[in-house]
């Protein structure tokens, strides 16, 4: 009788190990997104297109909204949320801390989108005059590394200048009351600061940096859940090609969820990018010089390799995504 138990039994437990392996497999029941008062995902989350398509798949859809890139990725870090979208920087700091992320798309170069700004009656006429000022910013940012070339290509030092780092909200009321030389932000900010200060433009990405957006999910999430990322990732596409052929409607749009005048908005709109390409070996590339020159500058403690948290979609998702791109 024993060989009978002992067979029962490895059936029993087979059973239970697949059963197991199908719960763990299962595809999630909820999207939890991540975004900030900027760019497509705010588009996506007021047309409410993504959560029709992801109720045919059983998965409801969250949203939460950070103040900056570093917030965000933090949220990811902790498990809060699966999924969000930041600029070039934020990613960097976050795996250099161990966070268990993936890139999986990025939007194409918007290199008018962040810019370093002066007061409008400010003597700093070059990047060079920011020697021994001091520079606000939102650490960790995709502004920060703006600032790390900037000062390069003017021939100075990061220890040339007193950096302060302060979220968007703090560092606008450190600008307005003149306590910082320069502000070192991104739009919509950048734009509000622009036009409701009248702020000067001293250096803006143009030439010296792409500015991409990446969109990030949790490494654990997008290994799990394909057909959902690509689904994301179509609308996405989508709501960012619609964006490009009317700027108008997006501004009327995005206006009031921002809280901004429609002609702040509207700069913003026309200086972002808009897309939701897979990466390639050039963006890769491209993210490994800036996680090299933080590492070089000491403002992470290890070295990193990009290309090893890059998300590969099944086959089937990347062919079916490259012919809804075309």
């Amino acid at each position: 009788m024993r060989p009978v138990i002992l067979r029962r039994g490895l059936v029993a437990l087979f059973a239970a190990a697949v059963t197991f392996g199908a719960i763990t497999q299962a595809q999630a029941e909820t999207l939890r997104i991540g975004y900030q008062k900027y760019g497509t995902l705010v588009l996506l989350k007021a047309k409410g297109t993504l959560e029709k398509r992801l109720a045919a798949q059983g998965v409801d859809v969250q949203w939460t909204e950070f103040p900056g890139g570093p917030q965000l990725l933090e949220g990811l870090n902790v498990g809060s949320i699966d999924f969000g979208v930041t600029g070039e920087t934020p990613p960097v700091f976050a795996q250099a801390a161990g966070a268990d992320l993936l890139y999986v798309a990025y939007e194409p170069p918007a290199p008018h989108s962040e810019a370093i700004l002066v007061p409008k009656d400010s003597p700093v006429k070059s990047v060079a005059d920011l020697k021994g000022k001091k520079v606000v910013l939102n650490k960790g940012s995709n502004v920060h590394y703006l600032l790390v070339r900037t000062l390069e290509d003017a021939g100075l030092k990061y220890t040339d200048i007193q950096t302060v780092f302060l979220p968007p909200a703090d560092a606008r009321a450190a600008f307005e009351r003149g306590s910082v030389d320069a502000w070192v932000i991104w739009d919509p900010y950048q734009a509000a600061a622009e036009q409701q200060l009248q702020a000067r433009t001293l250096r803006d990405g143009q030439g010296i940096v792409d500015n991409h957006q990446f969109y990030l999910a949790t490494k654990p999430f997008a290994q799990k859940n394909p057909e959902v990322i690509k689904t994301l990732v179509d609308e996405v596409r989508a709501v960012g090609e619609w964006s490009k052929a009317n700027p108008q409607e997006v501004t009327q749009q995005v206006s009031p969820l921002l809280g901004l005048p429609a002609d702040i908005t509207l700069t913003s709109v026309k200086r972002q990018g808009y897309g939701a390409l897979f990466l390639t070996p050039e963006v890769v590339a491209a993210q490994q010089k800036i996680a090299d020159s933080f590492y070089q500058l000491k403002l992470i403690p290890k070295q990193l390799s990009i290309k090893d948290v890059i998300w590969t979609p099944p086959v089937a998702v990347a062919q079916s995504s490259a012919t809804k791109a075309q």
